[in-house]
């Protein structure tokens, strides 16, 4: 069972994800209507983008309120950049295959397919992103 402050912390993530979710899905959706991409390999620097952005929000709103983390910046930066690289790549990976394998479903235009793609592909990387950030990124120092 998690503790009470486990639960916190995962409802603050998640205020915080639905902020980066509007940056990283406006930033999207945006480059998508400007250059006429909405599918397949080609959306993968357009989908990297908004997620990138949605990142650099992420690092200062969880570092600052959700996880509240000490100092150590350095070491910290660097596996925040590695837990969302990683995040950033399943992400992709999931927008990019649903795009390119699974044809348009019947009634939805090439733009809602790519947002349902991003929804099921944010769902997919959101327990990954947590829990790395939680244990990985913004954990409390060991006490000597």
């Amino acid at each position: 069972m998690p503790s009470w402050n486990t639960v916190i912390q995962f409802g603050k993530f998640l205020a915080v994800g639905t902020l980066n979710t509007a940056i990283d899905f406006g930033t999207l959706n945006l480059l998508s209507w400007l250059t006429g991409i909405y599918g397949g390999v080609r959306l993968t620097p357009i989908n990297a983008l908004g997620a990138l952005f949605a990142l650099t929000n992420s690092y200062l709103l969880n570092k600052y309120w959700t996880f509240k983390a000490p100092a150590h910046p350095g070491r910290r930066v660097g596996r925040f950049v590695l837990v969302s690289l990683i995040g950033v790549g399943l992400n992709t990976a999931l927008v990019v295959a649903l795009t390119h394998f699974i044809t348009c479903p019947a009634g939805l235009t090439p733009q809602l397919w790519e947002n349902l793609a991003k929804v099921l592909a944010n769902g997919g990387t959101l327990l990954w992103d947590f829990l790395g950030y939680k244990f990985l990124v913004f954990r409390a120092p060991h006490a000597p």
